[in-house]
């Protein structure tokens, strides 16, 4: 695999040929990748896969208008018939008035920032095996357990660089790990099943993998032999794994793309209060070793701790340059980009902040409520906030949890039940959106 230096080169190199086969401007982004995964069910190696890929993606402007192309093949001579595809295809294209590279003056200049993303280090297979044995036999091992889906080990290393005609050429690598199990608890059709993963940039900062299969098991073990929940509304208590997806909703109607469609339920909502007084949601991309890191953005720009909701107000919308011409706004640092099409937006180390309650303390007085640990389908209209999905979890009975129940629906608006909602205290930085345990009043249940 390429170094990010190297990388960085071979973007450069094609921007430069474009620009002297006539194009007015240019981008090109590099990506590579190399994986390692190996999966176990039962005690027994199931399958091992290594994967390997390396992309270039050119980007070229005539004028107002523009034309992405990409290869996987790097060589010189199919460089130039990348580039002589690029500019016939923009020629054709229809102008584009926002269209063009961010502002020269706001380009990433100096030394990124060191955010330890690579730790050099390979995994054998051997140990990626015995790592998702292990995790495997302690998830066996949990009394109440009945069968396993497997578990798995992964290694992957990284590279991405980007460079732009009008100054900002650079690149960074980063590797990856990740162990998880998924098993069965009960008999027959009463089977429940559950998992447990975590994944992280340095081997050394993974959970042990016997841990990590001793909770798949307990999840499981405590969800069979779910009971129905009584239709009416109550409040509802969102586990971590699941909570973080109401922060991703409300990421998506503050994209730059739904304010310019004019497609966001939070269309006017920039300055005023979106979320109950006192939450805030912020994102981080400098967070050494953080999962979704970078030390700059999709289109050169320097990227920088953002504070998207401060105090429940709305400070903020995620800005790539043509979505902030059409807005007359700034552009954010947030641009995403890929070997294909357009920058898009997309957040880093996305988090809401803990708030000052233990979960014991946030159900306490919830007399009758549910605690949902799983989330199924995707009911949620973007344009207008109403929010139904299928749910799974626990019912809370006089301010504790109770036995598992299962088969119910949960619904409400978006914008009331972010301005119904209050964290506990107990964030952890585990993925790449991470937040407490939340709890919304007034949803309304709907049971088997």
């Amino acid at each position: 695999m390429l170094t990010p230096d190297q990388a960085r080169d071979r973007a450069h190199d094609i921007v430069s040929r474009a620009r002297a086969a006539g194009a007015d401007a240019a981008d090109a982004v590099f990506a590579a990748d190399a994986a390692l995964d190996v999966s176990v069910r039962l005690g027994k190696l199931e399958d091992v896969g290594r994967s390997e890929s390396e992309e270039l993606g050119l980007r070229v402007f005539v004028g107002r208008r523009s034309a992405s192309v990409s290869t996987s093949d790097l060589s010189g001579d199919a460089f130039d018939r990348m580039v002589e595809r690029a500019l016939a295809m923009a020629r054709e294209a229809p102008e584009d008035p926002w269209a063009g590279l961010a502002p020269q003056d706001r380009l990433l200049h100096g030394t990124p920032p060191l955010l330890d993303l690579d730790d050099g280090g390979e995994a054998s297979p051997e140990s990626l095996r015995d790592a998702a044995l292990a995790a495997e036999d302690a998830a066996l091992a949990v009394a109440g357990v009945t069968n396993s889906e497997g578990g798995g080990a992964s290694a992957s290393r990284s590279v991405y660089a980007l460079a732009t005609s009008h100054g900002f050429a650079g690149g960074y690598a980063a590797t990856g790990y990740g162990v998880s199990v998924a098993v069965l608890a009960g008999e027959g059709g009463a089977m429940q099943r559950d998992y447990a993963h975590h994944g992280a940039r340095r081997r050394r900062h993974l959970d042990a993998p016997d841990a990590i299969g001793r909770l798949a098991g307990e999840r499981a073990v405590a969800r069979v032999d779910p009971g129905k929940l009584v239709s009416g509304p109550m409040p509802v208590v969102f586990d971590r794994r699941v909570g973080s997806s109401l922060v991703g909703h409300l990421i998506g109607a503050i994209a730059g793309a739904a304010i310019t469609r004019r497609t966001s339920f939070l269309l006017d909502a920039l300055g005023t209060q979106v979320l109950s007084p006192g939450i805030a949601i912020l994102d981080d991309p400098h967070r050494p070793h953080g999962l979704r890191s970078r030390p700059f953005d999709g289109e050169g720009l320097p990227v920088s701790p953002t504070e998207i909701v401060v105090d429940g107000v709305l400070q903020t919308w995620l800005l790539d340059s043509a979505s902030a011409r059409q807005l007359s706004l700034e552009p954010t640092g947030h641009a995403a980009r890929g070997v294909g099409g357009a920058p898009g937006v997309s957040t880093s180390n996305l988090y809401m902040a803990a708030g000052h309650v233990p979960v014991e303390t946030l159900i306490a007085d919830i007399a009758d409520g549910v605690y949902v640990t799983e989330l199924i389908g995707q009911g949620v209209n973007g344009v207008t906030g109403d929010y139904s999905r299928g749910a799974a979890g626990f019912r809370i009975v006089n301010g504790g949890i109770a036995g598992p129940v299962a088969e119910f629906t949960i619904a409400g608006n978006l914008k009331e039940m972010f301005r119904a909602m209050t964290p506990a205290n107990d964030l952890e930085f585990r993925h790449g959106i991470n937040v407490p345990t939340l709890r919304v009043d007034g949803m309304t249940i709907a049971g088997g």
